[in-house]
């Protein structure tokens, strides 16, 4: 069974592993709670719940404002609670004003979040990365928002995460000069943790960010030609990838080719399927509830409240009675 981390436990790793210079860390979408346990089995060290491929597949919306900010926190907040390992979830643009950032925050510390990223998006046009019509606010309004958010964890974790997407590189109403100028304003002057460059279009410009950046910083694929490698990302001095689609691509995939195998061929497929995983688990395991309220738990809790007549199921099971 996995024990579940404290708030402040899960905060201080997400810092301590942002701030890591010597290995690069990988950020992945965790698709549900389950998934989350999983992952961390595998070795996953943080994730990031983003509003479009997370919140999206249990809301079915599309990544376009729609979301409330509940709705988003509450998702996340399932999903950190089912590991131990640090979740962030996607703020967008703070739902609001100055007051809806703040209240964005203490919602997520509350939920065991350990960071939020905000965008710096108008909220009335909020767009998924890569759309066309793309916009930012003004600096002076994106530097309330961070700032907003940066007093308010401070007043309540001050190891709470606040990272700051930056889209200006791409936005209608701005440039490349005035993208990377943001940047180290959204670090310097409001004080966020991580600053992240939505979209470069060549390496000379995640360099360029990179030397002008202190302290975390990474970059979405953008318009690069490809995805780079963690070791890629360590030659450049950015300590932080961001994969978050891979493993909706994986299970999209996968699920795609067994359902039309399986269309096709009926039990046969999964029969393949299970021959393929000869040395594997069929279904690999995704843990126990990480907050020991499972299986094992409610045993011990009917042997403890429970008569012996009640508990005959468990005599009856065991001997394959039933």
């Amino acid at each position: 069974m996995t024990a579940v981390s404290s708030g402040p436990e899960r905060t201080r790793c997400l810092q301590q592993l942002i701030h890591r210079t010597d290995k690069v860390l990988a950020v992945m979408h965790p698709p549900s709670a389950g998934h989350a346990r999983l992952m961390e089995e595998a070795g996953c060290e943080a994730a990031f719940v983003g509003t479009s491929a997370v919140v999206g597949a249990y809301t079915g919306l599309g990544d376009v404002g729609t979301a409330t900010m509940t709705e988003c926190v509450q998702i996340a907040g399932w999903i950190a609670n089912s590991c131990s390992m640090p979740v962030m979830v996607d703020g967008d643009t703070g739902h609001g004003g100055i007051m809806a950032v703040r209240r964005l925050v203490r919602e997520c510390i509350k939920a065991g979040l350990a960071g939020v990223r905000i965008d710096d998006q108008p909220i009335e046009g909020k767009r998924t990365t890569q759309s066309a019509g793309l916009e930012v606010v003004s600096l002076e309004q994106a530097l309330a928002r961070y700032r907003a958010a940066v007093d308010m964890k401070n007043e309540l974790d001050p190891n709470f995460v606040i990272m700051a997407q930056c889209y200006a590189r791409d936005a209608a109403n701005s440039s490349l000069d005035d993208c990377m100028a943001r940047l180290v304003a959204y670090k310097e002057q409001a004080g966020v943790d991580w600053v992240q460059l939505e979209s470069p279009h060549s390496l000379d410009e995640v360099k360029r960010a990179r030397a002008l950046i202190k302290g975390p910083f990474s970059f979405m694929k953008g318009k690069l030609p490809r995805t780079l490698g963690m070791a890629e990302h360590l030659a450049l001095g950015v300590t932080i990838a961001w994969y978050p689609g891979f493993t909706h691509s994986v299970m999209r995939a996968a699920l795609w080719d067994f359902l039309h195998d399986f269309n096709a061929r009926d039990i046969a497929a999964w029969d393949d399927f299970q021959a393929s995983r000869k040395g594997k688990p069929a279904m690999p395991p995704m843990g126990a509830a990480a907050d020991g309220e499972g299986m094992e738990k409610q045993r011990e809790l009917e042997e403890r409240y429970l008569g012996a007549d009640a508990l005959e199921k468990y005599r009856l099971t065991r001997n394959g009675t039933l």
